[in-house]
């Protein structure tokens, strides 16, 4: 009875299971090929294999060693039936065993480099890493958000181009553990504006670190925020005074027999004979662009509104205007008690009061401020009705 039923049970044959061991072997071998990649590829990147590269890499260990080892040896063995329809069956599944183990080798790989660099003190990653490094590693992880439509533009500032949103969407950033989220938003404000030349950022973090409101702006540049309502900026060929530099006040005088002053304007650059005028623009239209000028420097006289824009520009503040709407409750409130240095107060008739520290905001007044943008878009808020 015994040997009965042991000749029923059917035995694998060694073909087989040597065939099956060859393709189980080439998968392996893809797997890993493409976990070395992988590795590689974020250690000099800091960013993820792509999958296509990975499955060409598994894809051409198995072509390699199917057109290698495997033709030499059976050429070796005396074997002449390499386009027989077995070969060609045991070539295609094992290309497709290549192809499936590629992907799951890239996993394997980019999963150890990021945790591997995580504990290393990278300052940057594009996915989030384990659980276990976040509580071992001694390190916090923030991601940005996924879609780059999901970062704002600040309110007040020049947008940053969607290139730079591009790069940072869905970027996650390193950072030591155990810091506050006060000091973890400073922390990510300082690495964005440092790493990514952004010029402003307004940022908030809830209280497990997850980013739940992030606005960019762009550094300003050139001279024309600089520039005050109705006064344009003027390139001409003229000799400056010597001794001339930029915010000095000058008159610009017509050269040749008769000498004639046509306006006065503040000079702002010259380079060789080439100086560039602040002039006001109903004035812009006296100069012409084939006259050379000459350029008187007046004495120096106080200019408050260049010296704030000039503290304005260089600050990480900037000015808004918050207009306080019925039912809000910024109505009622005092100027003392608002968060925020406040300039004036346009009323709804269009007086501007001197700002008395107990002065009470109504319906309809025009506050302008200078702030932070987290903190003009709390102002903001409360400057709506409770329904808005």
């Amino acid at each position: 009875m015994t040997l009965a039923l042991q000749a029923s049970v059917p035995a694998i044959e060694p073909s087989l299971l040597r065939t099956l061991t060859r393709l189980l072997a080439l998968g392996v071998g893809a797997a890993l090929i493409s976990t070395v990649a992988a590795l590689a590829y974020r250690w000099y990147t800091k960013l993820r294999l792509p999958l296509w590269l990975s499955i060409l890499l598994g894809l051409s260990v198995v072509a390699l060693t199917l057109n290698t080892v495997g033709v030499f040896t059976d050429l070796l063995s005396g074997e002449t039936g390499i386009f027989s329809p077995a070969r060609i069956v045991f070539n295609v599944v094992a290309l497709g065993v290549g192809a499936a183990g590629a992907p799951l080798g890239r996993l394997v790989g980019d999963r150890v480099a990021t945790d591997v660099f995580a504990v290393a003190g990278a300052r940057e990653l594009d996915v989030e890493v384990s659980r276990i490094v976040r509580s071992v590693g001694r390190i916090t992880d923030v991601t940005l958000p996924e879609d780059a439509d999901d970062i704002a533009d600040m309110e007040g500032y020049d947008p940053v181009s969607p290139a730079t949103k591009a790069a940072l969407a869905g970027k996650t950033l390193i950072f030591p553990r155990r810091l506050t989220v006060a000091e973890l938003e400073q922390r990510l404000i300082t690495r964005l504006q440092d790493d990514y030349d952004v010029g402003h950022v307004d940022v908030e973090l809830a209280a497990d670190g997850t980013v739940a409101y992030l606005a960019l702006g762009s550094r300003v540049t050139g001279i024309g925020p600089t520039l005050a309502p109705g006064t344009v900026a003027v390139a001409v060929r003229a000799d400056p005074a010597n001794a001339a530099s930029p915010g000095d006040r000058v008159q610009v005088w017509r050269t040749g027999e008769s000498a004639e002053r046509l306006l006065t304007a503040e000079l702002r650059a010259h380079v060789d004979d080439v100086a560039t005028l602040a002039v006001a623009e109903e004035e812009a239209v006296r100069l012409e662009a084939d006259e050379t000028y000459r350029l008187v420097t007046l004495p120096a006289e106080p200019q408050a509104e260049r010296e704030f824009a000039s503290l304005l520009r260089a600050a990480d503040e900037t000015m808004y205007v918050v207009r306080v709407a019925e039912g809000s409750d910024l109505v009622g409130a005092t100027v003392e008690g608002l968060d925020a240095t406040v300039v004036a107060v346009e009323g709804a008739d269009g007086s501007v009061d001197d700002l008395p520290d107990d002065r009470t905001l109504a319906a309809g007044d025009a506050v302008y401020v200078v702030s932070r943008a987290e903190t003009y878009r709390r102002l903001d808020a409360r400057s709506r009705p409770p329904e808005a």
